[in-house]
């Protein structure tokens, strides 16, 4: 709640959510939800909202109040009585497959030059963090690209393009990849993820009927299924599977390859804190070594 209460105390000082976002760094949309979620905590309006003004009302000026002393006390704690480790805090969110493959290096470097320095990373899929980057909860996410645009605050920097492939189970015959999918039984990656949505276009765009057996948003577990003989499926070839698993085989779709880019989207630099560019930059340095790597 320590940063919703934050929030409160810049909309009061602005006037306008607007404005209260541009001083903290985060967009319009992102501090109207803070505020509704700080609202429905304590269990009443804070504001008497007239156009784009956010005018606090009683109760609002009388938690307003209360706010300011919490964080000072807030401030105070995590500056003296937690000791040096409290001097900076960095929370990542990540998908499985970074946090397997960029994150541990990372990491263990960030902690080597930020000594003092905490770190919390944020499992989750790339729509869920997305948003919490979107709403100031988490200072970076390493996430597919969204299908949108981008809020005009957050910065986008791509770290892997991914080629998607056909993997089929290696006893299976043949290897043309429209034939596989209209005969094999199909294993579906999660639509509800972006990388999900991306392959059900490209069925459709290339008018695949195929025989759905199961659906799953964990890569590894579908590369786990067709080495099982369980079906076919449509995955990226991550870092982690520059080889695959002995009883597997991987069908290149040619012209009709796509990709999945998987980046870093954070806030601009200008509104990070100094341990939080770091890590950002720390992450893009790894990223380019492993994209090195890859091509020797």
């Amino acid at each position: 709640m320590i940063r919703e209460l934050r929030t409160l105390v810049a909309v009061a000082s602005e006037g306008t959510f607007a404005a209260a976002g541009q001083k903290i760094g985060l967009t319009q949309a992102a501090v109207s939800a803070q505020m509704q979620r700080l609202e429905a905590e304590l269990g009443f309006a804070l504001f008497d909202r007239e156009g784009r003004a956010a005018r606090l009302n009683a109760m609002g000026e009388h938690i307003l109040a209360q706010a300011r002393e919490v964080i000072r006390l807030y401030e105070n704690l995590s500056s003296s009585a937690a000791g040096p480790a409290a001097s900076g805090r960095v929370t990542l969110g990540a998908i499985a497959s970074v946090q397997r493959s960029l994150v541990p290096d990372a990491l263990a470097e960030f902690h080597r030059r930020c000594a003092d320095c905490r770190t919390r990373v944020i499992p989750g899929v790339s729509m869920e963090l997305h948003n919490l980057v979107d709403a100031g909860d988490i200072d970076m996410a390493a996430i597919i690209r969204p299908p949108f645009a981008l809020q005009s605050d957050l910065r986008w920097t791509t770290l892997a393009r991914e080629p998607f492939r056909l993997i089929v189970p290696r006893r299976v015959k043949g290897r043309d990849w429209a034939d596989l999918l209209a005969t094999q039984p199909f294993i579906r990656y999660d639509r509800a993820s972006f990388g999900g949505r991306q392959v059900d276009r490209f069925l459709r765009r290339m008018h695949c009927t195929v025989q759905d057996v199961s659906e799953l948003d964990e890569l590894e577990a579908i590369v786990g299924l067709v080495a099982n003989g369980l079906g076919v499926a449509l995955v990226p070839q991550t870092s982690a599977w520059r080889q695959w698993p002995a009883s597997v085989r991987a069908i290149d779709l040619g012209q009709h390859t796509f990709h999945r880019d998987v980046g870093l989207v954070h806030r601009a630099p200008g509104t990070l804190s100094d341990p939080a560019r770091l890590l950002v930059q720390l992450i893009e340095a790894r990223a380019s070594e492993q994209h090195a790597s890859a091509d020797r």
